[in-house]
């Protein structure tokens, strides 16, 4: 039987990205905390400019997720989601590289 390092590489970190998201929505805040959240979470909503530089790529990620929220209560809890999936895809392709590297690394030296 032949090690699949391909297969195993994909199931294990599909599997460290869904106990990161399990971890991470379980501690999600609900609401708006401290410092730039707040900010970030208002100017998400309504798609304005936020202080400079800002984070457009962040603020129309957040406008997507808060349009999935069902009363302009659950809001910020749906834009902290938006953190939650990326926190957990960051991750994620974390693992993957650093198995890429790892390997290069094993066989570089296995030579």
């Amino acid at each position: 039987m032949q090690f699949n390092f391909k297969k195993w590489d994909t199931i294990l970190g599909w599997s460290v990205f869904t106990i990161a998201l399990i971890v991470y929505s379980l501690t999600v805040e609900p609401t708006l905390s401290f410092w730039d959240c707040g900010e970030y979470i208002a100017t998400a909503a309504k798609l304005q400019v936020g202080h400079p530089p800002g984070a457009p790529l962040y603020q129309m990620m957040g406008a997507f997720f808060a349009m999935f929220a069902f009363s302009p209560d659950k809001v910020a809890l749906m834009v902290n989601m938006m953190s939650v999936f990326s926190s957990a895809f960051t991750i994620l392709f974390m693992f993957w590289s650093s198995t890429i590297i790892l390997r290069a690394v094993v066989a570089k030296f296995s030579e």
